[in-house]
């Protein structure tokens, strides 16, 4: 780490993949191609939701929210990263380094809750289906997705403001962007108020949201064991798999990277987790719930048929 005067810091130095700088070339090549791939099939997820009326539902107004909070969050991210991979080491501003953790924070903290959000629809659809359209309606969904946001934004402001009002005693960011625990690093003195800090986020944001969907999720197994036919079951819980999925992908990998204990933190292992669920999982949940989910299967094959007949 450098020693600078805290006067010094107005930037900071990205370090990305240094330590495998030969590989660049292969990895910038790889990174760009699955940063177009997620944009296109998150954009192709929404636009199909929009224009086929039959999936103006909850759950697929839940899912177009979804798509765009991934293309949003991927967009913060990978960009430095392709600029990372192409000249080396870089350097980011202060400022800049604020608001790439600010959106990175807003971002990821309003999927986590909206991923609760989906599942209380899941849990009302099945366990209360009678009055599921008049529980889930429109205004209750919206109010639901304005409080994901409000949840990022308040995550968002509290800690960027705090953690940029502290000292740094160095520059090097041993990562491809400004996250959380290679910054805590660069903090002058007594680190632990700062930590302690990361961690009631993550409570906050991962736990809190992670508890809802266990308890969704007890509910609609119990009402779905409940249910006399097995036909019933079966569709019930298929209604449930593509969000399951969905739910292990995104807080496997950001539970393993915020609440494991700071003695097995490491440098490659961080980069390598930051990877998984900044630019993979964004990718995986648009193809998951297309190939899990026979109504977006079904209008996709209809879009498509359209195409082919304005060509032909």
């Amino acid at each position: 780490m450098i020693s600078v005067n805290l006067s010094e810091v107005s930037e900071f130095r990205l370090l990305g993949f240094s330590e495998v700088f030969h590989l660049s070339p292969l990895l910038f090549v790889v990174l760009f191609s699955l940063y177009i791939l997620t944009l296109m099939a998150n954009t192709v997820i929404a636009l199909i939701i929009n224009s086929d009326s039959t999936l103006h539902t909850p759950m697929y107004f839940f899912l177009t929210q979804l798509s765009c909070l991934d293309i949003c969050y991927l967009s913060v991210i990978v960009p430095k990263i392709l600029e990372n991979l192409m000249v080396g080491t870089i350097s980011i501003s202060k400022t800049g380094c604020a608001m790439q953790m600010f959106f990175f924070l807003f971002f990821g903290v309003a999927e986590c809750f909206l991923l609760s959000a989906m599942s209380f629809d899941r849990y009302v659809a099945i366990c209360y289906p009678l009055h599921y359209t008049t529980i889930m309606n429109s205004r209750v969904c919206k109010s639901l997705v304005a409080g994901t946001y409000i949840c990022g934004t308040a995550v968002g402001l509290v800690h960027t403001s705090i953690t940029f009002s502290l000292p740094f005693c160095g520059l090097a960011i041993n990562h491809f962007f400004c996250e959380i625990p290679p910054l805590l690093e660069l903090l002058c003195g007594n680190t632990s108020p700062s930590e302690i800090q990361v961690i009631v986020v993550a409570v906050f944001a991962i736990v809190g949201p992670f508890l809802l969907i266990i308890y969704s999720y007890i509910c609609i197994i119990s009402t779905i064991l409940k249910m006399s036919s097995a036909e019933s079951q079966q569709k019930a819980f298929s209604t449930c798999s593509s969000h399951l999925l969905v739910v292990t992908l995104f807080y496997g990998t950001a539970s393993s990277m915020y609440l494991r204990p700071k003695s097995s933190y490491s440098a490659s292992v961080d980069k390598l987790l930051s990877l998984s669920y900044t630019v993979v999982t964004p990718l995986l949940n648009p193809i998951i719930y297309s190939l899990r989910n026979e109504e977006v299967k079904g209008a996709l094959r209809k879009r498509w048929r359209k195409i082919n007949f304005v060509w032909k």
